[in-house]
């Protein structure tokens, strides 16, 4: 079993930055293709990044790119999801998921494992 616990969400103005991190326990995140999803208000949960523990390959939504990064640090068992120039539209609790496949999906029925999920707020 893998347990994920999301940190780091809170209100911040359009334009600015926050960085979230996933502690896992239970199995190391150098051997989990990790991800982060979100799920806007009212809206489906859709994903948003995601790294493969296989090549270190990364995949991004069209709407994050050039904006957020994914990275992980294996010796604290942590993934993080660095936001910056943050939009009205970033608004969305996000959760942060993992698979044992070696590729990146961004469909939420291919994660195994889930976080509670982080409350992220962007005021225009």
């Amino acid at each position: 079993q893998v347990q994920l616990v999301e940190s780091g969400g809170g209100l911040v103005q359009a334009g600015g930055s926050l960085r979230l991190s996933c502690a896992a326990s239970g199995r190391t995140v150098s051997m989990l293709t990790m991800a982060w999803f979100r799920q806007p208000p009212g809206k489906e949960r859709e994903f948003a990044a995601a790294s493969s523990w296989s090549k270190g390959s990364t995949d991004y939504a069209d709407s994050v790119k050039g904006r957020f990064t994914i990275s992980r640090d294996s010796a604290k068992n942590t993934v993080y999801l660095q936001m910056i120039s943050l939009k009205p539209e970033d608004t969305a609790v996000y959760y942060c998921a993992a698979r044992s496949g070696a590729v990146t999906q961004t469909s939420t029925s291919r994660y195994d494992y889930w976080g509670q999920g982080t409350q992220v707020t962007v005021s225009s």
